[in-house]
């Protein structure tokens, strides 16, 4: 039987008078490799940062190994739950190492120098990010594919169990976005990490991602494999789109969509 990290049960949340997440039920078992996947507005982004315990939910709960995530203090957290934003804004000239060495910060002591533990992760973060040849850089110099690589490296030095990602291939040209989801999916097969990650695009999600969640209005829609979560009906539904569905011819398990133009638009 699979080990559940993480179990969100009824989890409701609202900025003001808005709601954006209503009665969102998530399981996540060790070893899972997940896509978030739904329209812009969905409550993707919020939902993964109640996941890592930064936003409180206005009801239900997260559980981390059957314990409340709210009774770990905030260290806890990040040794277990490492979070890849959208974007990295650093207020400093940081090299690439630094940036990797912030990882570590779950991990810090008062007046304490950096430990053999901290040397010895980020190292590893380094190489298995290919990330160790340009660590002198500065990290505001660096391309887009290049920044990503940097920031899990960042995130893997932490050691977490679960690694949560917020549209990792985001502004990245194709053989980028390639990159990264093939370094994302070796950190699940390779180190074990368990994985959700919101995407945007639907026929990689379909493409890389065991399990998929599709997040529609605050509410998940339905969940499972590529093939059936992605089908014309749901598309339709959802996203407002009429699509053709084909195989992949490299994995014929996952569906990539077709968009299918308007008559009278062309």
């Amino acid at each position: 039987m699979n080990q559940i990290l993480l179990n969100a049960r009824q989890i409701h949340f609202r900025y003001d008078e808005r709601a954006v997440l209503a009665g969102i039920d998530l399981a996540l078992n060790a070893g899972d490799f997940v896509a978030l996947i739904g329209p812009n507005g969905s409550g993707k982004t919020t939902l993964l940062k109640i996941l890592a315990g930064i936003l409180t939910p206005r009801a239900g709960g997260v559980k981390w190994n059957e314990r409340d995530l709210g009774a770990y203090t905030r260290r806890e957290i990040a040794q277990k739950i490492a979070l890849v934003p959208q974007e990295l804004n650093l207020p400093y000239a940081f090299s690439v190492e630094e940036v990797v060495a912030l990882g570590r910060t779950p991990y810090a002591r008062a007046w304490r120098a950096e430990s053999r533990a901290d040397h010895i992760a980020i190292e590893r973060a380094l190489e298995f990010t290919a990330t160790r040849a340009f660590a002198a850089r500065l990290f505001s110099e660096l391309s887009g594919g290049e920044k990503q690589r940097v920031v899990i490296a960042m995130a893997l030095a932490q050691e977490p169990t679960l690694l949560l990602l917020d549209e990792p291939t985001v502004h990245l040209d194709i053989n980028h976005q390639i990159e990264i989801l093939d370094l994302i999916r070796a950190l699940n097969r390779e180190r074990g990490l368990t994985v959700l990650a919101t995407m945007h695009d639907l026929n990689l999600a379909a493409l890389y991602f065991d399990r998929l969640i599709l997040l529609n209005e605050g509410r998940i829609v339905t969940t499972g494999a590529p093939r059936a979560v992605l089908s014309r009906e749901i598309i339709a539904a959802v996203f407002h789109a009429q699509v053709e569905i084909q195989s992949h011819p490299a994995r014929a398990e996952s569906p990539q969509i077709f968009l299918l133009p308007n008559a009278n638009s062309i």
